[in-house]
């Protein structure tokens, strides 16, 4: 490790007029104006723009899909059950990513036709594209947000209401819908639990007139719970249910 060290200022002066003499390259970033005023940019800003949409893809899933509403659903069916943690978190999630494609999927298909294409065939350039993408997307907010709770963050960010609903920015729309999709999310599991807490009553009621008051009841209930779940087809149910109520 000493002789590389000490090797190394004379590797790096060797080096130096390699350096010097090559030419200027490629310029990593610049954005060139074409004919028409379209803007051409460098392979490095395309590739950092990428990173940067990917780091942000975890929040655009959570906070602009359907994703929100399915995975809480989910979750308060697990708890409902009471069988701890089964179905696994890893299951919940995979199943609730895919039925959030399986939901987005016609906005999707829209995005790509009116954006993706016409800029990846060059007849679109970047924002106009991005202007266009958020129109399918704004609709699909939209559509499930309640008016009040937009209303609400439109007071709070001080504004006067606007003239159209696309005209809504995403800077009010996106809480709007997520406070929206937390608002049915509870109400359908509110609905999801009452057969649940009603068999836990039942088999309650029944320990305590047999006297068995030191038998719990969950680990009675359990059983029937499961049973009445899968007699009902209850998972076919609750995913049905779920894509049918975005688009009611």
């Amino acid at each position: 490790m000493k002789a590389i060290r000490k090797a190394l200022p004379f590797m790096l002066l060797a080096l130096a007029p390699a350096v010097s003499l090559a030419g200027p390259g490629i310029p990593a970033f610049s954005v060139q104006t074409g004919a028409g005023g379209a803007q051409t940019y460098t392979l490095t800003l395309q590739v950092l723009a990428l990173m940067t949409a990917l780091t942000l893809l975890p929040a655009i899933l959570l906070m602009m899909t359907a994703f929100t509403r399915i995975v809480i659903v989910l979750g308060i069916l697990r708890q409902a059950l009471g069988a701890g943690q089964t179905p696994p978190n890893q299951v919940l999630l995979g199943l609730a990513l895919f039925l959030t494609f399986f939901v987005m999927s016609p906005v999707i298909n829209r995005i790509d036709q009116v954006a993706y294409q016409p800029y990846a065939a060059g007849t679109m350039d970047g924002p106009t594209a991005l202007a266009r993408a958020e129109v399918p997307l704004k609709e699909f907010m939209l559509h499930q947000t309640r008016e009040s709770d937009i209303a609400t963050f439109v007071h709070i960010a001080g504004g006067k209401g606007y003239a159209k609903p696309l005209d809504v920015p995403l800077s009010v729309l996106v809480p709007a819908f997520v406070t929206s999709e937390l608002k049915t999310a509870f109400l359908i599991g509110f609905l999801l639990f009452i057969p649940f807490v009603i068999i836990d009553l039942v088999v309650a009621s029944v320990l305590m007139s047999m006297g068995m008051m030191m038998v719990s009841p969950v680990l009675i209930s359990l059983p029937f719970k499961l049973m009445l779940f899968v007699l009902v087809d209850g998972w076919a149910l609750v995913m049905g249910t779920l894509a049918q109520s975005f688009y009611h």
